[in-house]
């Protein structure tokens, strides 16, 4: 017996519809995956990071303390000379003519001294006979006084003039690298006019730079409550970074700390001592340095890839229990060992998200994997900027 077409059409839509309605629904999909992991922990000391620049811990400027003509130079320009050593010679024949003239003053005034004591002393003995009068032996020893003032500034005429021939030779008063000469031979100089050179000492140098008032308050807060010494009392340890060099590789020592803050730039002027004995450091050269900022404390240590910023805050996503996923707020520092420090917000056993962060929800369900937070880097510190001033730039772990 045939079908009609319209009812075969209707029996195939019928046995579509009741295979449908007999049919399971699919099963939901599996939680995502993330990697999660406990926090690194180390000991931590923050580092602040200045710019500041290399400056002589002596500059001496010398000038000429005698006129006359240059008859000798006796150093080379730019190098380095010891303290005492002969650096120009000026014409010394006028002074030695009066250091002679004063020589032949002293001697004058010595015989007329003695002259006037002898009469000075017969003229005692003579009142005592009544040979003369008081007058005269008053006067006498009035001579015998005169003489003696008369040696007096005799001999004090023979001292400026040995001192006038001593500053003929200009000796360097430091040790140090000198600059040009700014006088060649024959040059006439002029006392206490004419500049000769410039001698820096550079060994050791300093490294000055300038802190803001907020760095200030830190230091003078944590010296108050016992974590670190004020660079004021305490010879804190200070390494510097040149232009062209990828570590801190020059140590020193904070020597100085001014006694104000700056009302014009609200910052306090600090130097300090670094050890330069190949004179490789030479003043007006830059330089990056950090500061100990910090005692040692006990820090957690994220990649800063788990971390993710909600407008002003940093959070991280903790595993909680059954598996899910929440976020918490976490207060962040500065790299260390090419990771993140986190001060607070996280506790040293809890499993952060490391991995699929971007998948990741408030309550999501995932399926967990075990991973591990490992250094990434040597503890050079690198650059990190601060979140909020005064916050570190930089920390290591000891």
């Amino acid at each position: 017996m045939r079908v009609p077409p319209r009812c075969a059409l209707f029996a195939a839509a019928l046995t579509l519809l009741v295979s449908a309605c007999s049919s399971e629904p699919p099963p939901p999909p599996p939680p995502p995956a993330a990697t999660v992991a406990v926090p690194l922990q180390r000991e931590v000391v923050d580092w602040d990071e200045y710019i500041g620049r290399f400056t002589a811990d002596e500059d001496v400027q010398l000038v000429a303390r005698v006129s006359g003509p240059i008859a000798r130079v006796a150093f080379r320009d730019g190098g380095d000379v010891g303290k005492g050593q002969l650096l120009f010679v000026i014409d010394q024949r006028p002074f030695r003519a009066a250091l002679a003239e004063a020589e032949a003053s002293v001697a004058s005034a010595r015989a007329a001294l003695a002259n006037a004591r002898a009469q000075a002393t017969r003229g005692r003995e003579l009142v005592g006979f009544d040979a003369i009068s008081r007058e005269e032996a008053d006067t006498l020893a009035a001579n015998l006084r005169s003489a003696q003032a008369s040696l007096a500034a005799a001999q004090a005429r023979r001292q400026q003039a040995q001192l006038d021939l001593s500053f003929t030779e200009v000796r360097a008063p430091i040790s140090g690298r000198t600059s040009n000469r700014m006088v060649d031979v024959g040059d006439f100089v002029t006392a206490g006019q004419t500049e000769l050179t410039r001698i820096v000492r550079i060994n050791p140098i300093r490294f000055s730079f300038d802190g803001a008032e907020a760095f200030y308050l830190k230091y003078i807060r944590q010296d108050a409550g016992g974590e670190r010494r004020s660079s004021r009392y305490a010879p804190n340890p200070v390494e510097i970074q040149l232009a062209d060099e990828p570590t801190f590789r020059w140590r020193g020592r904070m020597a100085f700390l001014n006694n104000g803050i700056s009302p014009d730039t609200g910052t306090i002027t600090a130097y300090a001592m670094v050890d330069n004995p190949n004179g490789f450091l030479v003043p007006g050269m830059f330089g990056r340095a950090r500061l100990l900022g910090s005692g040692t404390y006990k820090a957690m240590l994220v990649p800063d890839e788990a971390i993710i910023t909600d407008q002003t805050r940093k959070l991280v996503f903790v595993l909680g229990k059954d598996n899910k996923v929440a976020p918490r707020p976490v207060q962040t520092g500065p790299m260390v060992e090419g990771l993140r420090v986190i001060r607070e917000g996280i506790a040293p056993t809890e499993r952060i998200v490391i991995d699929g962060l971007t998948r990741m929800q408030p309550g999501m369900v995932v399926t967990p994997r075990k991973g591990q937070i490992k250094a990434r880097a040597k503890d050079d510190a690198p650059i990190a900027q601060p979140i909020s001033t005064p916050a570190p730039a930089q920390a290591t772990a000891s």
